[in-house]
């Protein structure tokens, strides 16, 4: 009898000691990323309540969330007790599009554990994708439980940041940077906030501090350029419009830009080459760009080809007061017959009797008057 007794016992250790080596080999081929194998092996553990969990997330590893969604649910089921395994189930649930019945879940284990921060802020973003007006509630719940929760205090600064109220943003975004001073999403939205309100100045270091923390980005060097441009420092203006057209060489807007940035400069060459660009891949060029060429053409004194592109530019808008005036401007530099030079203005002023630009037409026919008037003479 105590042989027969020792004999199963010492079997029974075997079989203990068998199934503890199996689920460390499959937890071992988990940690090295080899998860089908750990799968295999977790499915031949005796006590499979023990590695629901460890499925699920090797199921995960591998893309097969369904199977996870599966092995969740019956350990959850089997271990209702089992929170860690409830919180998982109901991210699963999330991430799968699962919203109501991660919902539920979550607000099951804040009735559980109402103190835990992060069980507010999963359930925040439930609600979220479900466009729930609840949903800044969760994130401010949060960050009452957790001031130095830097997503919650991301979600509540950019909820802010839409509804344009400043104050509010920064106060958000300076609490979370006090805890983490190089949280690029927070830096990203104090940045914004000072170019909403027009603050360039102030907003100019928060972006290049993102490109310090190697966030660079083509909206970020739009920022830029928009910023120094504002504060009239135009080269700085034109390299960040530059690095921005890295990211789309054929980005008519930027090309546009870049060529009122030469033009600032001066640069009138340059200008004209990135206007034309610009015009060449729009679908429809609008008169405003095409006027702007007009006028860095002007100044190179190209008066033919200005002519030209004033006239595109009717074509567009033939109601344009502004094209048509500067159309005159411009022919009265290029024709050389004062006559034609004076009809131009006389027909101007038939055509637009009230026009912005009435005194300095009256001023120009007065000139061109007294001109014909001595060469008369």
């Amino acid at each position: 009898m105590y042989r027969l007794t020792l004999l199963v016992i010492v079997l029974l250790q075997f079989k203990t000691e068998a199934q503890t080596s199996v689920l460390n080999i499959a937890d071992s081929l988990f940690v090295h990323g080899n998860y089908s194998k750990a799968i295999e092996h977790y499915k031949l553990c005796e006590n499979q309540q023990e590695v629901y969990s460890k499925l699920a997330k090797a199921y995960i590893a591998i893309g097969n969330y369904d199977e996870a969604l599966n092995q969740y649910e019956i350990g959850v089921r089997l271990d209702s007790n089992n929170a860690l395994q409830k919180y998982e189930y109901a991210k699963l649930l999330s991430k799968t599009k699962n919203y109501q019945a991660s919902s539920k879940l979550f607000e099951a284990l804040i009735q559980l554990d109402s103190l835990n921060p992060n069980y507010y802020y999963e359930l925040g973003l439930v609600k979220e994708q479900t466009r729930d007006s609840t949903t800044q509630y969760y994130f401010n719940k949060t960050f009452q439980l957790d001031k130095t929760h830097q997503k919650a205090i991301f979600k509540i600064a950019k909820y802010h940041l839409v509804k344009r109220a400043h104050d509010t943003v920064n106060y958000f975004v300076d609490i979370g940077l006090k805890s983490y001073a190089n949280n690029k999403e927070l830096i990203s939205i104090k940045a914004q906030n000072y170019y909403w309100q027009e603050y360039y100045d102030k907003a100019i270091p928060w972006f290049e501090k993102l490109l310090d923390l190697n966030e660079a980005s083509q909206f970020i060097y739009e920022k830029l350029s928009f910023c120094y441009a504002s504060i009239y420092e135009y080269e700085k203006a034109i390299k960040f419009q530059e690095l921005a057209l890295r990211y789309d060489p054929q980005n008519a807007t930027n090309l546009y830009i870049l060529g009122k940035l030469y033009e600032k400069l001066q640069e009138y060459d340059k200008a004209e080459t990135y206007i034309k660009e610009a015009l060449a891949i729009l679908d429809k060029p609008l008169d405003a760009e095409y006027m702007q060429l007009g006028i860095v053409l002007n100044w190179q004194k190209k008066y033919k080809e200005a002519i030209e592109v004033y006239q595109k530019a009717l074509k567009e808008n033939p109601n344009n007061e502004r094209v048509h005036f500067f159309l005159v401007h411009t022919k009265d530099a290029y024709y050389e017959d004062i006559d034609t030079r004076i009809n131009l203005y006389e027909s101007f002023k038939e055509k637009f009797p009230k026009s912005f630009y009435l005194n300095q037409v009256n001023y120009r026919l007065n000139e061109l008057k007294k001109e014909k008037f001595e060469k008369a003479n």
